[in-house]
């Protein structure tokens, strides 16, 4: 998710508002076409949070619990939900079963990755106290039960707002606000919550080998 990310961002520095919208349009489902600098820095922001469950510590978990089968099966189950798991008329018949599944799927890592970003603010000097304080009290401003652990801890560490409304398929859809906004949200947070991704995951990855370790001790 870092080249990606970067790749919105880079084009954004250099006031190339449309390169830019270009390359979000690559990573999220919303319009991008009429987007502003802060607008955008807060879907990259909200993605990057996203993924970190997604794309890295669910799949180390189930990794984890059932080796590279499971996992694989994991990543298959989100791949679907990314690409139809839209509530959208076109994709509701199969969208519906694959959110379902994904939601299933995600419960424990979500909230893992709300302790985990926050261990991670600490270690990044960032605000961990509020990133356990804004992740538990914004958990559930969003239609997903689980997306909101991670964006809610990663704007308590920021002081910075995400979520609110976008527009999906031409049609608007009203979101709840997610943190509080201390101050405007910034280009640098991008690379703040890429820090926050890289130290959370790996923080994942050695709590899930000790884990893994004192199972195979205590067998």
């Amino acid at each position: 998710m870092r080249a990606p990310a970067e790749d919105v961002a880079r084009p954004l520095r250099d006031n190339n508002l449309t390169e830019s919208r270009i390359k979000l349009s690559w990573i999220v489902g919303r319009d991008t076409s009429a987007l502003q600098p802060e607008q955008i820095n807060r879907a990259v922001v909200e993605t990057v949070a996203e993924n970190t469950v997604d794309g890295i510590i669910a799949p180390l978990f189930f990794l984890l619990l059932g080796g590279a089968p499971l996992a694989m099966a994991y990543k298959a189950v989100n791949t679907l939900d990314s690409m139809v798991g839209y509530k959208h008329e076109k994709y509701r018949a199969i969208g519906m079963v694959s959110a379902r599944l994904d939601d299933a799927a995600n419960f424990i890592p979500a909230r893992l990755s709300w302790l985990l970003i926050s261990v991670a603010a600490w270690l990044c000097r960032l605000d961990a106290a509020r990133a356990l304080r804004i992740g538990w009290r914004d958990r559930y401003n969003h239609s997903s039960p689980n997306c909101a652990w991670s964006e809610a801890a990663v704007a308590g560490a920021l002081g910075i707002r995400l979520g609110g409304p976008n527009d999906y398929f031409g049609q608007r859809v009203e979101k709840p606000w997610i943190g509080d906004a201390r101050r405007d949200i910034a280009i640098d947070d991008i690379s703040r919550t890429i820090r926050l991704m890289w130290v959370a995951s790996t923080l994942a990855l050695l709590l899930f080998m000790a884990v893994r370790f004192w199972l195979i001790g205590a067998a």
